[in-house]
């Protein structure tokens, strides 16, 4: 094994590329984190205010993040 072959591909388990929903879900999450929020009722809060409704077109819940971030990491 040579030095080139030791690095993490960030993407090695991904199955597909993500959709323009979760590319959108992924820059608000790391605006929320940008500004401090760590937990999940801040996050949630956070999502609702920013504008970036669920994928339902929902207001998100605590739940609805939970269950679509396990869908996600199925």
């Amino acid at each position: 094994m040579t030095s080139n072959d030791r690095y993490l591909d960030p993407h090695q388990a991904r199955q597909r590329a993500p959709t323009p929903f979760e590319d959108l879900l992924g820059d608000a999450i790391e605006r929320a984190y940008a500004e401090g929020i760590h937990d999940l009722q801040g996050l949630v809060s956070y999502l609702n205010v920013s504008g970036q409704s669920a994928d339902n077109g929902l207001p998100w819940t605590e739940s609805s993040f939970a269950a679509l971030m396990a869908r996600l990491g199925n």
